[in-house]
């Protein structure tokens, strides 16, 4: 106010003032640019401030007291409806007894017991049949299981005696272990064809017929048994009987060609026309040729 007053006194107006002017001025001021009522107005300004910020709370806190009591209020409100609503059930369940009697209850009581009694046997006969049945089911397989462990045992028994007689030189003790394993195993039919081979082997063919006669009942597409049986009738000079069965152990296996044609059973069937054409085939084609 001061430095416009003196600017238009000295002639120069504000636009002519340059920031110099400004500075120069400002240092040879002799009295300040403002007043007592300045101060004055701003205290009051800022007591009125306070003074409203004072009942603006005031308001906030008188609207949440009341937010408060609304909501007490409202929880009574409901308490005292679910109080009222049990008194009224209690009520009504009280006029139904009365109307409906304590006989009727006591009957219904009964009737429920009953009922649940009954459905509670059926469960129990029904769970007794179950239990049964899954017993049973538990007593096959124990079975199974036992049959099982049992045809183990037997099978690592006749493994040790076939690994016995392999090893035994004695035709009579190989015997005897093949006998163990008919005792096991009495449809065993390699061990009768191989107890045929041992009897071969001490002079009793007929012996080694009727063993080898029973593997092949047994089983018709034995090799060995076929081959036993033709060594058989070899050794008892039925030729014709021989060379059959030996036809059909070679139809089976041909190796049992080349066995034919070094085996000692077959010595008097070098000559016969028939063994001669089964074992040596490529000789008769030569002789023929020639």
């Amino acid at each position: 106010m001061a430095t416009g007053a003196q600017a238009q006194q000295g002639g120069e107006t504000p636009d002519d003032l340059t920031a110099e002017d400004v500075e120069q001025r400002i240092e040879t001021l002799e009295k300040p640019m403002y007043t007592p009522f300045v101060e004055l107005y701003l205290l009051e300004e800022s007591k009125a401030l306070r003074k409203e910020m004072q009942n603006t709370r005031a308001e906030l806190i008188e609207k949440v007291v009341d937010k408060e009591l609304s909501v007490a209020d409202k929880t009574m409100s409901y308490a005292t409806d679910t109080v009222t609503y049990f008194f009224y059930l209690i009520a009504g369940a009280t006029s139904i007894l009365v109307v409906i009697g304590w006989n009727s209850i006591r009957d219904m009581r009964n009737q429920l017991t009953s009922l649940a009694e009954k459905r509670v046997n059926e469960l129990v006969v029904e769970y007794e049949k179950r239990l049964k049945s899954i017993e049973e089911q538990l007593q096959q397989k124990s079975d199974i299981i036992h049959q099982n462990q049992a045809e183990i045992e037997r099978t690592n028994e006749v493994h040790s005696l076939w690994l016995k007689a392999s090893q035994e030189t004695s035709q009579q003790n190989k015997i005897g272990a093949y006998d163990q394993i008919l005792d096991l195993r009495p449809d065993d039919v390699e061990a009768l064809s191989y107890k045929a081979d041992a009897v071969l082997e001490m002079q009793e063919p007929l012996w080694a017929i009727s063993l080898c006669q029973r593997a092949l009942k047994l089983d018709q597409g034995n090799g060995h048994a076929h081959y036993q049986l033709a060594c058989a009738y070899a050794e008892i000079g039925r030729w014709d009987d021989a060379v059959t069965t030996l036809q059909k152990a070679i139809d089976i296996s041909e190796a049992y060609r080349d066995d034919a044609s070094v085996d000692p059973s077959f010595e008097q069937l070098r000559d016969h026309e028939r063994f001669r054409t089964l074992i040596f085939p490529e000789t008769d084609d030569t002789n023929t040729d020639s």
